[in-house]
């Protein structure tokens, strides 16, 4: 049976993952070819587990409250809902700037800002790397 680490819980486990699957599945998305059947599903399983990244980042709070943090979550999800609202409308341009940001924002910056030694994730992440 798999043992996690002190503090680590499912959910916590559940929003690293995914979080990490977006993060590389987002760059060969990004390589992809657009507008291609692969670059669709491809797209769709990114979004998919985007919102689990999203949604799931709201049942984690170090201190029992929201934090500034969520507020990426929250603007994360309104960047979902606008990209897929513009693929569907064929607004392409306006879709790949909103995807770039999503990347930029909600995995990246967020990740970066998450794995501090101060956040909560970022504390268990560096206390189980290094011991």
């Amino acid at each position: 049976m798999l043992s996690l680490p002190a503090g680590f819980t499912p959910l916590i486990l559940i929003h690293t993952g995914a979080a990490l699957v977006a993060l590389l599945l987002g760059f060969a998305v990004f390589l992809r070819r657009k507008g291609t059947a692969g670059h669709r599903r491809l797209g769709r399983v990114w979004a998919l587990l985007m919102l689990l990244v999203i949604l799931s980042s709201f049942g984690i709070r170090g201190s029992g409250s929201f934090s500034w943090l969520h507020g990426l979550s929250v603007g994360s999800l309104v960047a979902l809902v606008l990209a897929i609202y513009h693929a569907r409308q064929g607004n392409w341009r306006a879709h790949r700037g909103t995807m770039i940001g999503l990347f930029v924002g909600g995995l990246i910056i967020a990740g970066f800002f998450t794995l501090l030694p101060s956040r909560l994730l970022g504390e268990l992440v560096w206390h189980t790397v290094l011991g």
